[in-house]
């Protein structure tokens, strides 16, 4: 699917955080960069709902099925692996569907543990299995390796290059490594082109 994003402001308290942005997000990775506080969270918010435009149009995601991960890893902290995924999924839950999604993420489901005692990295990757979960047409990850390490890092870009592949995918990163992981091209915000694999 390809979403088009034309002209697309938004201000807050009279404070310019977008300013006439157009992109074409295509399938495959698009790799979003800006320095913090540049609007790339606000772009994300608009694309997924949460947020309004000023002004401009997005198009494409109208029946689109959506996915995400946030900045934060939005857990339900007394659940256990498996009570995140089967809350996401409700009746589609399947056990060994689960089993074989957070194994590719080293997370293993007969974890009783609450997410609320994982530690950083595992939080990550259970945010990551929420996220890759469900069917979607568009995924969106802001800042997805955040507290990863390098095997863990490695570990959840191909589970994402297996489980997103021919999907429209928007990432959101600091770190080119990310991006060249995921065969993304890469665009600022200004939406001039910085770079391609």
């Amino acid at each position: 699917m390809t979403v088009e994003i034309q002209n697309l402001t938004k201000s807050y308290g009279g404070t310019p955080v977008l300013q006439g942005v157009s992109l074409t997000l295509r399938p495959g990775v698009t790799c979003l960069m800006a320095a913090s506080g540049g609007g790339k969270t606000t772009l994300v918010r608009i694309l997924l709902g949460l947020e309004q435009p000023d002004g401009g149009t997005v198009m494409g995601l109208e029946k689109a099925r959506l996915s995400a991960v946030f900045q934060e890893d939005r857990l339900l902290d007394r659940l256990d692996a498996a009570g995140n995924l089967r809350f996401i999924l409700g009746g589609d839950y399947e056990e060994k569907a689960a089993a074989e999604l957070l194994a590719e993420l080293g997370l293993d489901l007969g974890e009783k543990k609450p997410a609320g005692e994982y530690s950083g990295g595992m939080k990550r990757r259970l945010a990551l299995a929420r996220a890759l979960s469900v069917p979607f047409d568009f995924l969106v990850l802001d800042e997805p390796f955040t507290g990863l390490d390098e095997e863990n890092r490695k570990r959840a870009i191909t589970c994402i290059r297996r489980r997103a592949a021919g999907k429209t995918v928007l990432l959101v990163t600091h770190d080119r490594s990310d991006a060249a992981g995921l065969e993304a091209r890469i665009v600022g915000l200004e939406l001039e082109r910085i770079d391609a694999p």
